[in-house]
This record gives C-alpha cells, structure tokens and sequence, in this order.
C-alpha cells in the first residue's frame, strides 16, 4: 500500500513537471526561440512518456513515444544536416 501512495505521488509531481514543460516549449516555439522550444518539449515528452509507462497506458505512450521522436529527428536534421 505504501509503495502504492509512494508511485502515485510521483505521478502527480512527474505530470505536472511535464506538462509545464510542454507549455513552456509551445510559449517558446511560438516566439520562434530555437532550440529552446523543441528541446523543452523534449524535456516534456519525455517526462509524460515516463509518466505513461508508469500507468501503463497505451494511447499516452505511443503518442508520447511519436511526439520524442519526431522532435529528436527535427533537432538532429536542424543541428547535422
């Protein structure tokens, strides 16, 4: 049971951690502050996806897994290419 209360207050803190980071990324992307935007939604992705995993929940993690990736190719193709 405690070890129960222990993983879900991770959860609340490692979502909201997450999600503020995904807002600021958006606030960052829409002022066109590069690459600050794309790598605090990186930082967001992930962080939800560590949160997903923990649920075990489907949808959250192939969204979560798509949305880390797709970010890390953009940033390596803008940083290499």
């Amino acid at each position: 049971y405690i070890c129960h209360l222990q993983k879900m207050k991770i959860d609340f803190y490692l979502k909201w951690i997450a999600t503020s980071l995904l807002i600021i990324g958006a606030a960052l992307n829409s002022l066109n502050i590069y690459p600050y935007g794309p790598l605090m939604n990186l930082a967001g992705g992930g962080v939800w996806l560590i949160v997903a995993l923990m649920w075990r929940e489907a949808a959250l993690i192939t969204t979560n897994i798509v949305l880390f990736g797709v970010t890390v190719i953009g940033l390596v193709y803008t940083f290499y290419f």
